[in-house]
């Protein structure tokens, strides 16, 4: 099934798709992590929607690009964060500047529970999610005990969201994800002004 999946140049998905579908486990070389990187068209697109703040985030809510506008917006320089802790619910759970800019709510940490409960559900078994998991679970008991206790699941949506500024004080942006067409996962998450 491997052979046949190379010869088809089947992605690593559709690859895990296809054992699946075969009602065979996928093998731990189909779960490794795929560098995957970002296209100039890509970085072009994430460049010209500023000011607006703009990122490219997998369903795991890792980070995989960003613009300007999405660094100010959260108050840090990615480039100066390893890459495994771009992530929006890793630097929600460890990082006081990016949680000070989205405010400490109990129903913030609720919300990243739900939507990576919901999005785990297509990656049981899938060592890098269950790896990820693992290490929010480390990094915060709270976010363990909200895990333990199944609350909710939840997909991710377009909402008004609120932010918090040392400078600008509070205010709401209009969240917006697009899904990106290769169907890898990827989603653009733009943020747009709701009032002057």
């Amino acid at each position: 099934l491997q052979a046949i999946a190379a010869a088809l140049q089947c992605s690593p998905t559709e690859t895990r798709h296809l054992f699946l579908l075969a009602g065979l486990t996928p093998t731990e070389a189909l779960n490794t992590p795929q560098c995957e990187g970002i296209s100039e068209g890509t970085r072009r697109l994430l460049d010209s929607l500023l000011p607006q703040p703009a990122s490219i985030q997998k369903t795991n809510f890792d980070i995989v690009a960003w613009n300007v506008g999405f660094e100010r917006l959260m108050g840090i320089n990615f480039s100066e964060i390893p890459d495994e802790d771009r992530n929006c619910i890793y630097l929600y759970l460890t990082h006081p500047q990016w949680r000070s800019r989205l405010g400490y709510d109990e129903s913030v940490l609720q919300t990243f529970v739900a939507y990576f409960r919901a999005a785990m559900a297509e990656h049981r078994g899938d060592v890098v999610w269950e790896a990820k998991l693992a290490r929010f679970c480390a990094a915060s008991a709270e976010f363990e005990a909200l895990w333990r206790k199944h609350l909710d699941v939840r997909g991710v949506e377009n909402k008004v969201k609120i932010f918090n500024h040392p400078q600008l004080g509070e205010f709401s942006l209009q969240q917006m994800y697009w899904f990106s067409a290769p169907r890898n996962g990827s989603r653009l998450l733009v943020y747009l002004p709701v009032d002057e």
